[in-house]
């Protein structure tokens, strides 16, 4: 009993719990993430439906700029 404790605590539990990618066959008409489109197009359809990533973005990039600004400073 002893084992079956210690083997099942040390399995990963990315392979102890299915994902759904693996339990969907892919479709052959259906088009795969390296056709969905540009990454310009992807950006502007993900920030069209959730802008606060587009938010989220931009003051990432402000906290990176001004790091960089004040690191040229000194």
């Amino acid at each position: 009993m002893t084992e079956d404790i210690e083997s099942s605590s040390t399995q990963p539990i990315a392979d102890a719990v299915p994902s759904a990618a693996d339990s969907v066959p892919l479709q052959a008409g259906a088009p795969s993430a390296a056709d969905a489109g540009s990454l310009q197009e992807r950006i502007a359809a993900l920030t069209d439906e959730r802008p606060e990533v587009a938010v989220g973005a931009a003051f990432a990039g402000g906290l990176v700029a001004a790091m960089i600004l004040k690191r040229l400073g000194r």
